[in-house]
């Protein structure tokens, strides 16, 4: 269920707020095995179910609530009463007199908080790996990040363990989970929700965030959360800016960024197909946009992160995570010509994207351009965290407001999604351009979770003597290649049969002119053996990208240049099993 079919529920004295909990408590003891690490505290049962009652005794005294009887969980950087305040860092640990004001909200609302959740340290980081008390990783394929540093309450959303969590948001922290786990990520407008009481990364730019199967349910959390804060520095008065969605701004396409990964780049165009039903879509340099995200680690506002954790990094700098470490010790070189060139650069790139506001009613950018497994990050932890803020980072900076939504699935599970980005106070605004774009688009639902654990598969096209029943096709068989399909390319390659092959072999070549539709199988093998088959293919073939006729793209046979002399051009018959029945 839904929060808001939840609360409804229990308004309407059809369930309770007891049983939500009861049944929270057991998917989560269920989960467990799975990914305990998603936690780094959890409420005890006597604990919700307590809470639970209270909350039925005001349904039971004629109280409405809008939350009633929800239970959810807080990242751990986001104080709770009852509940130690981490951030990740059990040096950093303190046991916090009240709640921040958005657990207030929530509680007053009837919400019930199952757990605080883990996250990299300090919400430094995209990834969800920096941290001792575990990686939690994709709900989807646990061999994936979960992104960051919102990680465990994308992962207790997306498990189905609470319908709703909150996280915090400075570079992307609420997006960049969101997409890879098919879940909704609402970032409000700076100031929107009160940061009172939340462990600040950068202070100014700060925001908590929420996760959400659904734009229902993020807009309902809204409904509770908004609002000023006189105790809260940061906060702001209330605003509801509209916008009309005649044109939308994304990317020139030769700026766009999808680091290798051809999979991310057609789901990123098919969502802007969609977007296109529905508003004008055109292209912008978004070089400003770019400018303005280094600012936030390239330049002073690293500075920020190093005065949070100022403390901790002096008395006690071991306790730290070392990338973390790395990260936000740069910031002690940081002058104070630097900070006011930074402030009047940052002043003058704002003005540059207000005025863009003039022409256009909101971005819609990739969340990410692509996701990497666990394992790679841990060879470049610093360097691959940065690719996934390369549409994120200049959003809190510009103070605007941001909705990450799921835009398809990745042949590997995991989740990928576009942000609608709008200018301040525009946040329910984005809510309703998010339904007409859900409703256009018409996605598949998730995934199965990764129960089992996956194994990282590649789909591969093959086109000639690997064929079924054709004499290279054991050497898919003893890989334990798992037939997928039988389709043809798109009508863009030319097929030759090699001249003095044994046993014959064609070439498939990619042509802007004259292509047509080749008949192809595709299988599916495992990362291993992928690459054991791939070392074994000899010149002048190879193995690259080939786009099949639904716009796909896979790895597939390709052919170096000279593959095609003395070759007898076969593109006509359309497949290889065309030229083997003609030559027979």
């Amino acid at each position: 269920m839904t929060a808001t079919q939840i609360a409804a529920a229990v308004n309407a004295r059809e369930t309770t707020a007891v049983a939500q909990v009861e049944a929270a408590l057991a998917r989560i003891a269920t989960y467990d095995a799975i990914q305990p690490q998603i936690w780094i505290s959890r409420a005890s049962a006597e604990q919700v179910l307590a809470a639970a009652r209270a909350v039925d005794a005001r349904i039971a005294a004629g109280e409405t609530l809008p939350l009633a009887g929800v239970p959810y969980a807080a990242k751990d950087n986001i104080d709770v009463e009852g509940f130690e305040t981490t951030a990740a860092c059990p040096a950093f640990a303190y046991q916090p007199q009240a709640s921040s004001t958005v657990a207030e909200r929530l509680t007053a609302a009837g919400a019930i908080c199952m757990g605080k959740t883990n996250l990299d340290q300090f919400a430094t980081g995209l990834v969800g790996v920096r941290s001792p008390y575990g990686i939690p990783r994709n709900a989807f394929n646990r061999a994936y990040v979960s992104g960051g540093s919102s990680s465990g309450s994308a992962i207790a959303v997306a498990a189905g363990l609470v319908p709703i969590a909150l996280g915090t948001d400075t570079a992307g922290s609420g997006r960049v989970p969101a997409a890879f786990n098919h879940l909704i990520g609402f970032k409000p407008t700076k100031g929107r929700w009160p940061t009172r009481g939340v462990v600040p990364a950068c202070r100014s730019v700060d925001c908590v965030t929420v996760f959400a199967h659904d734009t229902t349910d993020a807009g309902l959390v809204d409904s509770v959360l908004a609002g000023f804060d006189p105790a809260d520095a940061w906060s702001k008065p209330l605003a509801n800016r509209p916008i009309s969605p005649r044109k939308i701004g994304v990317p020139l396409r030769r700026q766009r960024q999808f680091f290798g990964d051809a999979e991310s780049e057609y789901l990123y165009d098919r969502a802007l197909a969609n977007l296109a039903t529905l508003t004008e879509i055109v292209e912008i340099d978004i070089a400003p946009l770019q400018e303005a995200a280094q600012l936030l680690y390239g330049g002073p506002w690293v500075a920020e992160r190093t005065a949070a954790m100022a403390q901790i990094l002096s008395e006690n700098p071991d306790a730290v995570d070392p990338t973390v470490r790395a990260v936000v010790e740069a910031g002690w070189d940081k002058t104070a010509v630097e900070t006011f060139n930074g402030v009047y650069r940052l002043a003058e790139l704002k003005r540059h994207a207000d005025l863009l506001w003039g022409e256009l009613d909101a971005f819609a950018f990739p969340t990410t351009g692509t996701t990497y497994r666990v394992a790679e990050l841990a060879k470049a932890p610093i360097a691959l965290n940065s690719n996934l803020g390369a549409y994120t980072n200049f959003v809190n900076l510009l103070d605007m407001a941001a909705l990450a939504i799921p835009a398809g699935t990745r042949h590997n599970a995991t989740g990928f999604g576009i942000t609608l980005i709008g200018p301040a106070d525009t946040d329910r605004a984005l809510l309703t351009l998010a339904d007409a774009y859900l409703a256009k688009a018409n996605l598949a639902p998730p995934p199965p979770l990764d129960i089992e654990g996956h194994m990282q598969t590649v789909k591969l096209a093959v086109v000639g003597a690997h064929l079924k029943d054709m004499p290279l096709h054991w050497q898919l068989t003893s890989r334990e290649a798992t037939f997928v399909e039988a389709t043809h390319t798109a009508p863009a390659y030319k097929l030759f049969a090699m001249a003095d092959s044994v046993p014959p072999k064609p070439a498939l070549v990619h042509s802007a002119e004259g292509g047509a539709a080749i008949a192809v199988e595709v299988y599916e093998l495992g990362v291993a053996e992928f690459g054991s088959f791939t070392v074994e293919v000899p010149a002048p073939l190879a193995i690259g990208t080939v786009t099949l006729a639904d716009g796909s793209s896979v790895k597939g046979f390709v052919a170096e240049p000279r593959a095609i002399t003395g070759a007898e051009d076969i593109t006509h018959l359309g497949g290889w099993r065309a030229y083997i029945a003609q030559k027979n």
